[in-house]
């Protein structure tokens, strides 16, 4: 029973790996990941101070989700 439950989660990671793979591969998907890489660089470059800001916003945002229940 337990291989079975095993050979099966495998095949299903090969197959999500895969598709990961030509994802990643994809010209389309990297076109889009190059465009919005200088979309995001061009937005920093207009607007430093509020792209920290938001940087510092997220990160505490982020910290608090985290951050063990006291």
């Amino acid at each position: 029973m337990n291989d079975d439950i095993i050979n099966n989660l495998n095949e299903r990671l090969d197959k999500a790996i895969d598709k990961g793979r030509d994802i990643l591969a994809d010209e389309e998907f990297q076109r889009q990941v190059d465009e919005m890489k200088e979309m995001a660089e061009d937005t920093i470059r207009k607007h430093p101070l509020k792209s920290v800001a938001a940087g510092v916003v997220v990160g505490l945002l982020i910290a608090r989700m985290f951050r063990s229940g006291d």
